[in-house]
């Protein structure tokens, strides 16, 4: 869901009341939140139902490491659910099996995730289980082992999943070497160099009650507060700052990969791309022109059953996945963090097709700056129909009570406050297809200089035959979008395996 605008932190002792109406025509229900002395943040929905949603969100994650030892956040979050001081790993899966087994744990870039959804009777026991996983984790020998085997066949079948492995890629591209940029999933050439000290080393220092926001959707305010003061009320502090999310520096450029055969015979082969362009990310006013944008190119796979609803009438099914039999998917994206973010277009195609697969993306990218409709600038009906199914999107995730879960949750850790559904629909409707002209403007080339964005600088990542691609370079700028440095390339130049231009004799 979408984060808010501006960021606002929690004091020791505060307890903020807001109220958001999880559906039109509904009676509005309370969000409250409460902070301990300790500084762990108790946040809760008091929508009643039949389930209850609880969760525990955690200010670490990759981009808080050290550049030079990565990859404790993927092994810490694999470790999760496992022996506590309090139960062994055997004791710990019946009691999760008994509860209904619908938990998850997600390390992410800005956050360890633990949550859970069980019967409301159960919302005790299930608090406890959290509890001990976030607090007092064993990390045994055995468990240790085996994760550490978990992850390293985890990491030698991300290169046969185009889907995972290259977003990871661009992101390293995007941000060389530094906070976004540092891998979600643990290098293979680290795995057999973390020990127990490093995970031990690594909880002490971010899991700290003033770095965990506590999360419930369903359980009245002074039940969520009594079970948060009993299980997390006596966590002392060892360290009374908080994770600095560091400087980002965006840095843009270019990545090739091998091709990589598919790991079945009877999937198709495929060269995959794509390009993204830095924004300003989740506490700025562009995020909402931004998801509709999205919304906007829309895209898929070549193969989706359902109908209009699902997006098929979104600019790259119609202009790209219905007219080109070559390409397998065509999708566009936008990962927000709280200080920047990628937004672009991903593309997979048959590798006789690698020649064209940048002229696509720039030409779909570029007709968002287009602003005569007959020229395929965007029109007042597509634009409606982006923001009808953003604010229905919106809407459907609210009804979802793990969705809502860490919407709260989140919003808390990036803001200190919770941003009402109203509240976005209000700003998604007011969207005109000027604001999203000049926002498409701003993170596409560069034009428009705002404090926290780069100049335009674009992210290629591809997998495939380098060569094969040709000169991406100059696609891009020929359309008009990113900002280069050097002088005008007057026609395409011949690219070897490494991306650069080869050398002629005379």
């Amino acid at each position: 869901m979408l984060a808010s605008i501006r960021s606002v932190r929690a004091r020791t002792g505060t307890h903020l009341r807001t109220y958001a109406s999880s559906s039109i025509g509904s009676k509005p229900h309370q969000v409250e939140m409460t902070t301990l002395t300790n500084g762990l943040r108790v946040v809760t929905d008091s929508t009643p139902g039949h389930f209850s949603a609880l969760g525990a969100y955690v200010d670490a994650g990759s981009r808080f490491e050290d550049p030079d030892r990565p990859g404790l956040s993927h092994i810490c979050d694999r470790m999760a659910w496992k022996s506590t001081e309090q139960s062994s790993g055997t004791e710990m899966l019946e009691n999760l099996s008994k509860l209904g087994g619908n938990y998850m744990c997600a390390a992410q870039r800005e956050s360890m995730i633990y949550q859970a959804s069980v019967f409301n009777k159960d919302v005790t026991k299930m608090i406890d289980v959290i509890a001990q996983t976030v607090r007092s984790p064993k990390f045994t020998d055995q468990e240790i082992a085996e994760t550490l085997q978990t992850a390293q066949y985890e990491v030698s079948e991300l290169a046969y999943k185009h889907e995972m492995l290259l977003p990871e890629v661009l992101h390293s591209a995007a941000y060389n070497k530094n906070t976004l940029g540092l891998p979600l999933f643990c290098p293979a050439e680290r795995i057999p160099l973390i020990s127990k000290q490093d995970l031990v080393n690594y909880h002490g220092k971010f899991f700290q009650p003033q770095n965990v926001v506590v999360a419930m959707v369903g359980v009245p305010h002074s039940q969520a507060v009594s079970l948060a003061t009993n299980h997390f009320g006596d966590w002392k502090n060892t360290s009374a700052t908080k994770p600095d999310l560091g400087q980002v520096t965006y840095t843009g450029g270019e990545i090739s990969l091998p091709y990589q055969a598919p790991i079945y015979s009877n999937l198709p082969e495929l060269y995959h791309m794509q390009i993204g362009f830095e924004t300003t990310g989740l506490l700025n006013e562009d995020l909402y022109a931004l998801a509709t944008l999205q919304k906007l190119l829309g895209g898929g796979s070549s193969f989706s059953a359902g109908g209009p609803g699902k997006g098929m009438f979104s600019r790259l099914y119609t202009r790209v996945l219905n007219q080109y039999a070559f390409v397998e998917n065509c999708m566009a994206f936008n990962h927000s963090y709280v200080d920047s973010g990628l937004f672009g277009i991903t593309i997979s195609c048959s590798p006789n097709a690698a020649h064209v697969m940048s002229q696509i993306i720039c030409f779909e990218l570029s007709k968002l700056l287009e602003k005569d409709p007959k020229n395929g600038g965007l029109t007042d009906s597509e634009v409606q129909r982006a923001k009808n199914q953003l604010i229905s999107a919106l809407l459907m995730n609210v009804e979802s009570r793990l969705a809502k879960l860490e919407d709260l949750g989140r919003q808390i850790q990036c803001q200190g406050k919770v941003t009402s559904t109203d509240y976005m629909i209000q700003k998604i409707e007011q969207i005109s297809v000027n604001d999203l002209r000049k926002v498409a403007e701003k993170v596409l080339t560069g034009k428009v200089i705002t404090k926290g964005i780069s100049s335009g600088i674009p992210s290629v990542v591809m997998q495939g035959d380098r060569e094969a691609f040709g000169d991406v370079e100059y696609i891009l700028r020929h359309y008009g979008l990113g900002k280069f440095d050097g002088p005008t390339l007057e026609k395409p130049r011949e690219i070897d395996s490494k991306g650069h231009p080869k050398r002629k004799w005379f």
